[in-house]
């Protein structure tokens, strides 16, 4: 049944949406412009009629002062020309004009004959003695038409610029994203069972092939994820079954040969390989916590009481050298810490001849735990591969019996939880040294 409480979305793709904002822009964009235009040609022409009414009154003015009222009527009848009185009553017109007063104002419009006119006003002296206004105006029906015509041929352009502009942004925007949408099926195919496959990289070192670089990236970090799970698996179910087989196989000789099998012989079998299965498991359920949520606590920890203590748990037969160990305090999980601490002298005391030598101290800010054996050392081509999960090397010193093969795998993602590295070298006494680096903590 479909899920009602999800309301239903429309898809929308990128294409679309990157053209119509576009073209909301180009828009926006034009008619403003297209705006400002016509006000500024508007602006201009007006400006022109004003200047021609302006040097039609000077002209004008001057011939009435020279020939008084007979000027005026003299004038083309493609110009409004009136000469007033002081009172507004109309001395003499052209021959155009009305007869009723037009406006005195210094600048004003009127409408005459279906058009507007611009008028122009100024004092003007007569002949005969005494003063008058004179009147003149310029037709504003030429810079009407004009704009108009812009105005028209602007609407009419900016709809089909926008059009352009949305053509040209969909067909480009659409070549943009066709690697991107090969990219989508080609990664939509992948599944658990084909992650060796790759999307196919443009090489055209844009944001795309970049994208392109990053998933093929992404899908060989999963694969090998996937590989190393697979082999964890099977790595980890070799070692559970080892000792359950043991367990097993003294359980069939007890109960098929009861008169010869000694009840303490199998019960210490099976306290052994018992312990050995729980140690796997407590080894196992810490690796996926600390995989899963790192370091559980964050609290101050004194690295040096932690070697201290796992110095004296230590089981006996080497001799253990803890007198290079210094004052350092870190922060961290002091649990995990010891688990660290516990499996690198645990690791060192089955492989030590003799001798096994733990130093620490404090070096610019870093706290330096270092574990030297004096057994046959890990091969430096191996070396790489000692803090993998269930890594048993074929020399001598991988051939122990009682490791579970995750204790450096544990110590490395400890470390690394708690922002350190931990590494194997040579160590002076020709066996193997762990080195462990954490960030100190400064007090």
């Amino acid at each position: 049944m479909a899920d009602r409480s999800r309301p239903s979305r429309r898809p929308r793709s990128i294409r679309a949406r990157a053209t119509g904002g576009a073209a909301l822009v180009v828009l926006v964009a034009l008619v403003l412009g297209a705006v400002a235009f016509v006000g500024v040609l508007r602006t201009s022409l007006v400006d022109g009629v004003r200047s021609t009414a302006e040097q039609g009154l000077d002209s004008l003015t001057a011939r009435v002062e020279a020939d008084g009222t007979a000027a005026v009527r003299a004038e083309d009848d493609d110009v409004l020309a009136q000469l007033q009185d002081g009172d507004g009553r109309v001395l003499a017109r052209a021959e155009d004009s009305p007869d009723r007063p037009l406006a005195a104002a210094e600048e004003s419009r009127y409408r005459h004959d279906g058009e507007r006119w611009l008028l122009v006003a100024d004092d003007v002296s007569l002949p005969g003695g005494g003063d008058g206004v004179l009147v003149v105006g310029a037709s504003l029906e030429d810079a009407d038409t004009a704009t108009r015509t812009v105005t028209v041929l602007v609407a009419a352009a900016v709809p089909v610029v926008v059009a352009l502009m949305s053509l040209v942004t969909w067909i480009v925007v659409g070549r943009a994203l066709r690697p991107v949408d090969r990219m989508r099926r080609e990664v939509d195919e992948v599944e658990g069972t084909n992650l060796h496959a790759r999307v196919d990289e443009p090489g055209s070192g844009d944001e795309v092939d970049r994208l392109a670089v990053t998933m093929n990236r992404m899908l060989g970090r999963l694969e090998a994820s996937q590989q190393a799970q697979r082999q964890f698996v099977s790595d980890a179910s070799h070692e559970l079954r080892s000792p359950l087989a043991t367990i097993r196989q003294h359980a069939e000789v007890a109960r098929a040969h009861p008169d010869v099998t000694d009840t303490r012989d199998l019960a210490e079998v099976v306290l052994d390989e018992g312990a050995r299965l729980q140690d796997l498991v407590e080894s196992l359920l810490l690796l996926t916590r600390v995989d899963e949520r790192g370091r559980e606590r964050d609290r101050p920890v004194d690295l040096d009481d932690l070697v201290f203590a796992e110095a004296a748990r230590a089981r006996a037969g080497v001799h253990l050298d803890v007198s290079g160990v210094a004052p350092a305090r870190v922060h961290g999980d002091d649990r995990l810490l010891g688990r660290v601490v516990r499996n690198l002298v645990d690791n060192a005391v089955r492989h030590a001849e003799q001798t096994v030598t733990v130093r620490l101290t404090t070096t610019d800010g870093t706290a330096v735990l270092t574990v030297d054996d004096d057994g046959h050392g890990v091969p430096e081509a191996d070396r790489s591969r000692v803090f993998e999960r269930f890594v048993r090397l074929d020399e001598g010193r991988a051939r122990d019996a009682g490791g579970s093969g995750l204790g450096l795998a544990i110590a490395d993602a400890v470390v690394r939880a708690h922002a350190g590295t931990v590494a194997v070298s040579a160590a002076p006494g020709g066996g193997a040294r762990f080195t462990v680096r954490l960030p100190a903590r400064r007090d």
